[in-house]
């Protein structure tokens, strides 16, 4: 059996890529987190041994030696915020000898997982960054549709949430950026733009409806002028499914911008606190769209514009495709290659979305 352990397992996302991968006979599932209480009691809501629930800290110096000991062959590190966090537990992984997953959603910390490509490929180790959305979903839509393109010029995509707060970490991350700056390519040259303002307005297919969405700083921002070295524009937008609730980040976005407040993380608590309580009263739907522009096989302009719906809160199911998948895969054989790199090209839209099946989350092809 391919034993994998899940770091920060009974958190938000980890707590749903545990639930998913408990059920597959290939794994031997380790739940892992600072509270061992919490570890043991998530293991056993899914039918596994208190023993497969640990106390871990991702930033413990012997983390390396623990891995190896627990005979760990795939480490998913859930624990964030990635903002600021270094490769601590990646190296752990390499050094046990043992694959290395992450959902990370910073910029700097996914496009940076590469210097740790040579060390990884001494390893016989398959390492990735960024196994969620951003990038591993939205590159995989721009490679399914870059060949009804001659010429592709712009890649603009974006992503409204439903009701569900994320956990605390996310939330903190992406508070962080709120109202500073950070560059974009734009019709070939970098633009500044500041967290969570230039606000638009997105039409999502039925049931989602019109969303405001807000400029973030993620991985895609970077990596994609790299893959796609003739895209002119890159760009991102999210948005909250309360309109009023989005409308008071990017008010406090412009604040920040302003100098009139330092940051918008002291309010991540009780924003949070208020989201939930404010949930049944919010659309439970969201969605993600990825638009694609540029010249069609005969050099006429084209735009196409490919959309994933999640209703019922199931979005925030939705980041965890990818590590499922690659999990799911690696524990039935299939072999990657060694080394480290951001979470592109090894996964199809299909492996991610067959990853999802049994939620009520679909796509509307472009």
């Amino acid at each position: 059996m391919h034993t994998i352990l899940v770091l920060g397992g009974y958190g938000f996302f980890g707590g749903r890529i545990c639930q998913s991968l408990s059920k597959d006979a290939n794994i031997r599932l380790l739940i892992g987190g600072r509270s061992a209480s919490r570890a043991q009691e998530m293991a056993s809501s899914m039918g596994l041994d208190v023993s497969h629930g640990l106390a871990i800290d991702a930033e413990a110096p012997d983390l390396s030696e623990r891995l190896s000991k627990l005979g760990v062959n795939t480490v998913i590190h859930t624990a964030g915020p990635f903002q600021g966090q270094d490769y601590h537990v990646a190296r752990a992984a390499i050094a046990a000898g043992a694959n290395y997953i992450d959902l990370a959603d910073g910029r700097d910390f996914v496009a940076g997982i590469s210097k740790l490509d040579t060390v990884a490929r001494e390893r016989g180790v398959f390492v990735t960054s960024g196994a969620s959305s951003l990038p591993a979903l939205s590159s995989a839509v721009v490679d399914r549709y870059q060949s009804r393109f001659s010429r592709l010029t712009a890649i603009r995509h974006g992503i409204g949430s439903g009701a569900r707060a994320p956990g605390l970490a996310t939330m903190r991350g992406v508070f962080g950026y709120c109202g500073k700056p950070f560059l974009r390519l734009d019709a070939r040259n970098w633009i500044t733009v500041h967290g969570w303002l230039d606000m638009r307005r997105h039409r999502f297919p039925a049931p989602v409806g019109p969303r405001f969405l807000g400029a973030c700083d993620v991985p895609d921002l970077v990596l994609f002028p790299k893959r796609y070295p003739h895209v002119d524009s890159v760009s991102f937008h999210a948005g909250f499914a309360s309109a009023p609730g989005h409308l008071f980040v990017w008010a406090g976005s412009q604040l920040v911008r302003l100098g009139l407040l330092a940051s918008l993380v002291p309010l991540v608590g009780p924003l949070h606190r208020i989201s939930q309580w404010l949930e049944s009263f919010v659309s439970d739907k969201g969605g993600m769209f990825v638009s694609m522009e540029g010249e069609d096989l005969d050099g006429r302009a084209q735009t196409l514009t490919w959309h994933l719906i999640a209703v019922n809160n199931h979005g925030p199911y939705i980041p965890c495709g990818a590590s499922i998948a690659l999990a799911r895969k690696l524990a039935g054989g299939t072999t990657f290659p060694s080394g480290a790199q951001p979470c592109m090209g090894v996964l199809g839209v299909d492996d991610y979305l067959q990853a999802l099946i049994g939620l009520d989350v679909w796509e509307v092809p472009a």
